[in-house]
């Protein structure tokens, strides 16, 4: 089977619904309501369709499709600039350190503020893969043709760019974390927050959080203990964050305490390795596995494929990636070793 990433159109709104039902809550990029799909899908058509090549305040949204059935298996997801709509909020794991002399003791206390440190950054996010298709390298195959889209539409991007790693939910499907923080200012479950954060953003986080540091030791153990820990599923999600070159450090969502990871986008690593060449010829047999992609925009098409770079810095790539990316000699395609 042949799968490829392509930019979401309004028709793939039942599928991308089918999907989040499937992602068990704490998924605020791809909530189970329709409507607020369809909203993305409106905002991402017009983020494709903007002509001026510079920053501004789009959501792009990718689907990945089988090529022979059509099925939409999965997505992903890249804000050029958070929060401009509404406050994009953190916590920020820090350490205050306090000395007596009466007593030569120092104390070292971990603290939560609340902060808006990385307002303006990009933000590659919402990658969701159907669980049957979970082989292959799809997930990296879905994760890495962000960072080739943003490579090939730079200007619309910041120069820092963020992923929110979904945090510890336990069985019923709550958040230790957010029992621990922010559930006893709110009256509400994790479940109703996160919800309610996806359709309606989170405003409501600024009119009722309280601004005050937070003390971590006077938080409970179960709370405690899950301050900057990715959801079991994501495990795999962070250590490709790390090999792009994205580190924690110290930020943490405001519901789940899942880490937040950050890079510097030029070196974000298939960023920076990505390179664009003219298709000499479309039969290259045994080269070396790549990711590919191609055209502009709404255009935007990736898979994986082989390249053969050629003395001339042209490429040839393999007949089934040039089918997959309807891409003939001429044509301009993008690559970065996989």
């Amino acid at each position: 089977m042949t799968f490829r990433l392509r930019a979401a159109r309004a028709s793939d709104l039942e599928p991308l619904y089918e999907m989040a039902k499937l992602t068990g809550g704490g998924f605020t990029n791809l909530p189970a309501d329709r409507k607020a799909l369809a909203s993305k899908l409106d905002r991402a058509e017009q983020a494709f369709a903007r002509d001026e090549d510079r920053l501004g305040d789009d959501q792009f949204v990718l689907i990945l499709e089988n090529t022979q059935t059509g099925a939409v298996r999965g997505t992903c997801q890249m804000f050029s600039q958070v929060g401009q709509q509404w406050p994009f909020y953190s916590y920020r794991l820090s350490t205050l350190s306090q000395h007596s002399q009466e007593l030569d003791r120092t104390v070292r206390a971990e603290i939560l503020g609340l902060t808006t440190d990385l307002e303006g950054a990009s933000e590659v996010g919402g990658l969701f893969l159907h669980p049957n298709e979970r082989a292959g390298g799809l997930g990296l195959l879905l994760a890495r043709s962000r960072y080739l889209f943003i490579a090939m539409h730079r200007a619309r991007f910041a120069d820092r760019v963020l992923a929110e790693l979904r945090g510890i939910i336990d069985d019923r499907g709550g958040s230790p974390f957010w029992d621990g923080v922010a559930g006893r200012f709110f009256g509400m479950t994790f479940q109703e927050a996160d919800y309610f954060n996806a359709i309606n953003g989170n405003q409501f986080i600024a009119d009722l959080m309280p601004k005050h540091p937070v003390y971590v030791a006077m938080l409970n153990d179960d709370a405690r203990s899950v301050i900057g820990l990715p959801h079991p599923t994501g495990r795999a999600a962070m250590t490709m964050l790390e090999n792009e070159g994205f580190s924690y450090d110290g930020y943490v969502d405001i519901f789940d305490g899942g880490p937040t990871m950050l890079a510097r986008t030029d070196q974000v690593k298939s960023v920076k390795e990505a390179k664009h060449a003219t298709v000499e010829a479309v039969d290259c047999e045994g080269g070396e596995r790549a990711l590919l992609a191609t055209s502009h925009l709404d255009g935007f098409r990736s898979c994986y494929g082989e390249r053969c770079i050629n003395p001339d810095g042209s490429v040839t790539i393999d007949a089934t990636a040039a089918e997959t990316l309807d891409v003939q000699p001429g044509d301009i395609v993008w690559s970065v070793a996989r």
